[in-house]
């Protein structure tokens, strides 16, 4: 009813919408190119939207009737989202530029998924959160595809959208097995029912099962968790290196975000049902992408792999069902974040004569000729590989520890031994820059945004060590809200 709708949590969401929209039409009316101007705004939008996320404070409001939710929990998830697609998208603008495939509407269509993106990680129903989730689904279809006039591109693009298509119907066919056993989508209806005890006759809870499995199968297509993943290692190679750059980040920590509010909300009564299930989904994870990316060539492909292999660890953390084992899952993911857009920022300067470079063995001798973006590259990947004490070190030890208080030890042993394994094609990028013959330089100057992202991770990945405080406190905070009784 319209005298219960409150439109101030919805206000982030409200504004980057029609903000979006007002772009829409600038970019449109306006005759000569729009690229930069509206990267500019975009970018600018992104800054106020993470303001407003922040004025809501630590209170939980809800708006649409209970479907939308604002609470820490979706204001940190929001607040990583943003600053990852405002860095992409600072990024993004000069390759754009030097490709000459800059228009208009790519920045909107980044500012489009955002949207869905935060809706995602305040949806508080199924029907909100399909919403958001096709919202930033048809955004990203489009941005996969972008080059055009490139096969690869176009390739990429047609298998993301028919995977994903046949993802959201597995998500959709769940959602409606759960409305027909249990009467409703709200989460907290759920949540209600399974903690009262009903519904766990044998063919209602066999239906709830099944459903559940259902929704799990659709979001793990999101996260490309293993055997959801055939998707990644394509589409990360074949569509444009921004592109890339952006899907490695934002999209993944918003799924990662909503799995977790389903899986520990409505769902959180069920635990012993879905535990096996996302416990096989990590291991997998982490074997398949520690495997798979020893043999790879390509480094945006590596970074597929090394993505997957992430997923597993960070579903460590949800397995553990524990907000310790959430507050994990959110440091990693804001470490995550830092690590894949300096890695990325080096991959979009790989540029020889103009033409972009995506071979590993382009790297060759980067320490002589380019010494300061060795460094930088050096750092992210030893970070990446968990070597202590930088913050990928702590990404793991976070998860894993959670995994330990909940006794689940052969989880956590062999997410260490999988974390060995990756190791391997990590340090072997930094022997590639520093102990093989120096292939050609790579073009100069970097550009300013790409100076800045490098430099930015680099000290996050350092820092983090010696200033852990703020991002631990918070990420606490956040995962507080989902286990108010350890709250």
């Amino acid at each position: 009813m319209i005298q219960t709708l409150d439109l101030v949590p919805v206000l982030p969401e409200v504004f980057v919408a029609i903000a979006g929209m007002a772009l829409l039409m600038l970019g449109v009316f306006r005759k000569e190119d729009n690229t930069r101007p509206i990267s500019v705004l975009t970018i600018l939008v992104l800054a106020a939207a993470m303001v407003l996320v922040s004025s809501l404070g630590a209170d939980r409001h809800l708006a649409f009737n209970g479907a939308f939710v604002a609470d820490r929990f979706s204001g940190f998830a929001k607040a990583l989202i943003l600053l990852a697609s405002a860095m992409t998208c600072a990024m993004s603008l000069p390759f754009l530029e030097k490709e000459q495939i800059g228009r208009f509407e790519y920045p909107v269509l980044v500012l489009f998924a955002t949207l869905g993106m935060m809706m995602m990680v305040s949806a508080n129903d199924f029907m909100s959160l399909y919403l958001g989730l096709e919202l930033q689904s048809l955004s990203l279809y489009v941005l996969a595809a972008y080059h055009r006039d490139n096969h690869r591109a176009t390739e990429a693009g047609l298998k993301y959208f028919v995977l994903g298509a046949l993802a959201s119907g597995m998500l959709l066919y769940g959602a409606s097995l759960l409305y027909g056993f249990v009467g409703t989508t709200s989460f907290e209806g759920l949540a209600k029912v399974f903690a009262d005890g009903h519904g766990h006759g044998t063919a209602v809870n066999f239906g709830v099962i099944a459903g559940l499995v259902f929704v799990l199968a659709g979001l793990s297509f999101k996260i490309s968790a293993v055997p959801f993943h055939m998707w990644a290692p394509d589409v990360y190679e074949g569509a444009p290196t921004p592109v890339t750059s952006f899907f490695a980040v934002a999209p993944k920590i918003a799924a990662m975000c909503l799995l977790t509010r389903v899986l520990t909300g409505p769902f959180g009564e069920l635990a012993d049902q879905w535990r096996q299930v996302v416990t096989f989904l990590s291991i997998a994870s982490m074997f398949v992408g520690a495997f798979a990316a020893i043999v790879q060539s390509n480094i945006k492909r590596l970074m597929a792999y090394s993505a997957i292999g992430h997923v597993g660890f960070m579903l460590v953390g949800i397995a553990s069902g524990s907000d310790l084992g959430i507050q994990g899952v959110l440091i990693y993911l804001a470490i995550y974040l830092f690590m894949n857009v300096g890695v990325f920022a080096v991959i979009l300067s790989m540029r020889q004569k103009g033409r972009m470079l995506e071979g590993i063995d382009d790297l060759a001798g980067l320490s002589k000729t380019n010494p300061a973006m060795a460094v930088v590259m050096a750092v992210l990947m030893f970070s990446m590989a968990g070597v202590p004490p930088l913050a990928g070190f702590w990404g793991k030890f976070y998860v894993f520890m959670a995994a330990i208080e909940a006794h689940m030890y052969t989880l956590a042993i062999l997410g260490v031994l999988s974390s060995v394994v990756s190791a391997y094609y990590y340090l072997r990028i930094i022997k590639v820059m520093y102990f093989d013959e120096a292939a050609e330089a790579f073009d100069r100057p970097v550009g300013r945004a790409m100076g800045v992202v490098m430099a930015v991770a680099t000290l996050v990945v350092l820092a983090f060590t010696f200033l852990p405080g703020p991002l631990v406190i918070s990420a606490k905070a956040a995962a507080a809200v989902l286990f108010p009784a350890a709250g």
